[in-house]
């Protein structure tokens, strides 16, 4: 194979090696000197996510390893966003995981290995240009998923959670991989771009290429967690380690919104209108049950589960609104973009949200109840405004960057001639503000119920600052984020 076949897939050979040396490196270190595979873990996704900067000097679109993988801005992008979220989340847990235990074992690295395990995997799932590919990646992130959710093997609400994600999952992953069956039995390719010229040419079987889509967005369905293949989420996000819930909740989801854009518009674009009205239904009851079943949550990963649900919808919404009649090229990259900024801005969102829960948590407590939240205020007024930021940021409200995320997508669906669609994710939002709020109440108005100090390292104080003052920001000044979605939109559509 040619040595320059590998440069695009770099980023990814780097990271491997990283995560053989630090498993390697996991079996001479004492448990007392952990930190090592921490550190490791951070150095790792540093050098990683330099190479994919560097990455984005050379510009176009570069194939590798026979056009099953590629290589664009889109895809660098959201490699990039999910290096950050995943370094993030590292920093959120080291305390946390340390505290109950999850770092022990044969393999003492094996919380570190298993997390970079799941940032390879969703960067091959970005960059996949085959089905075989994409389902490679996808395996790989979700098998490491399932053991981190099992982490905590003395805890049986852990092993249930996982035992749930892990059938259900193993569900989705065959209703994806029939689906990729039957589209590659009609197409007779696994390229993704072969497959595209293959449909367009409308020479081949309807019937199957619709059957195969239809099992394709059931398996996408339940990889984003939205309705009707929502039911795992609750439960898992719920029952895994506040950790592992992060890592499970953020980065994969902009690895789900990346194999809908290889799958749906790059493959089977030609196919908008079949896929279209799956997706419509989807984005509703995800809006609906979603918001609607959050109000009755007492707690919190619970709710914040059926938040992501609806958030998915309207991530939907962008995908939606994409293709439609008499629509130029201009309107479908700001459809695709504008569903891009909202995955990137839910998942900077989510981070926060959820260090917000490991922050409060300590030895032998966990934090999931809204009435932890009591009085938040008077134990850590700077905190307390940190989760009040990304509350109103999940909740729409203006100037924080998820007003901006809804604002768009929904000017994308106004665009596309969704009016309906437009009034129900409004509707259904104000309905999303109330449970949202209710935790801003709760922080400020009512006494606290736990007067125990707030005692976090430096470094996850520093990165959840940083965190919540990034919302107010990207809010304010939205406008470069958005302009660099739409240019790798753009380009991942040009190509």
């Amino acid at each position: 194979m040619n040595e320059l076949n590998l440069i695009p897939a770099m980023a990814e050979i780097v990271l491997a090696i990283a995560i053989m040396v630090i498993l390697v490196a996991g079996l001479f270190v004492r448990e007392e000197k952990q930190p090592l595979s921490h550190w490791l873990s951070l150095l790792a996704i540093v050098i990683t996510t330099l190479v994919i900067v560097s990455s984005f000097d050379s510009g176009g679109t570069r194939y590798a390893f026979n056009q099953m993988f590629v290589s664009d801005s889109m895809g660098q992008m959201l490699k990039l966003f999910a290096c950050i979220a995943t370094f993030a989340t590292l920093i959120y847990a080291r305390q946390y995981t340390a505290v109950r235990g999850m770092l022990g074992g044969t393999l003492s690295g094996e919380f570190y290995v298993l997390a970079l395990m799941t940032l390879l995997g969703q960067m091959i799932m970005i960059s996949g240009n085959s089905f075989l590919i994409i389902y490679l990646g996808l395996e790989l992130m979700s098998l490491s998923l399932y053991a981190l959710v099992a982490l905590r093997r003395d805890h049986p609400i852990s092993t249930e959670a996982a035992m749930k994600y892990f059938v259900l999952g193993a569900m989705a992953s065959g209703f994806l991989l029939y689906g990729m069956s039957l589209l590659y039995g009609a197409s007779g390719s696994l390229n993704l771009t072969q497959v595209a010229a293959a449909v367009s040419s409308g020479t081949v079987n309807k019937m199957v290429l619709v059957l195969g889509v239809v099992f394709l967005v059931a398996g996408l369905a339940f990889k984003l967690g939205a309705a009707p293949f929502h039911m795992w989420a609750p439960d898992v996000y719920q029952g895994a380690p506040t950790s592992v819930t992060l890592l499970l909740g953020a980065a994969p989801k902009l690895a789900a919104f990346a194999i809908c854009m290889r799958l749906l518009v790059g493959a089977l674009g030609a196919m908008a209108a079949d896929w279209q009205q799956m997706l419509i239904v989807m984005a509703v009851a995800s809006m609906a049950v979603g918001n609607i079943t959050a109000i009755a949550q007492t707690n919190i990963k619970r709710m914040l589960a059926y938040s992501t649900i609806s958030q998915m919808g309207f991530m939907l919404l962008g995908l939606i609104s994409g293709v439609f009649e008499g629509s130029t090229t201009a309107a479908t990259a700001n459809a695709y973009s504008a569903s891009m900024f909202y995955a990137v801005t839910y998942v900077l969102t989510t981070l926060g949200s959820f260090a917000m829960i490991m922050l409060l948590s300590r030895s032998g407590f966990e934090a999931e109840s809204l009435e932890d939240f009591k009085g938040l205020n008077q134990r850590s007024p700077w905190f307390a405004a940190v989760m009040m930021v990304l509350l109103m940021s999940f909740a729409g409200v203006p100037p924080m960057v998820g007003f901006f995320a809804k604002l768009s997508v929904l000017e994308a669906a106004l665009a596309a001639g969704h009016l309906w669609l437009v009034i129900v994710a409004v509707l259904l939002s104000l309905v999303a503000a109330y449970y949202y709020l209710r935790i801003v109440k709760l922080m400020y108005f009512d006494a606290p119920t736990d007067t125990s100090p707030i005692v976090a390292d430096r470094g996850m104080q520093i990165t959840l600052s940083v965190n919540g003052i990034a919302v107010v920001l990207l809010g304010i000044l939205p406008g470069t984020l958005m302009t660099a979605c739409l240019q790798a939109v753009s380009q991942a559509l040009a190509r």
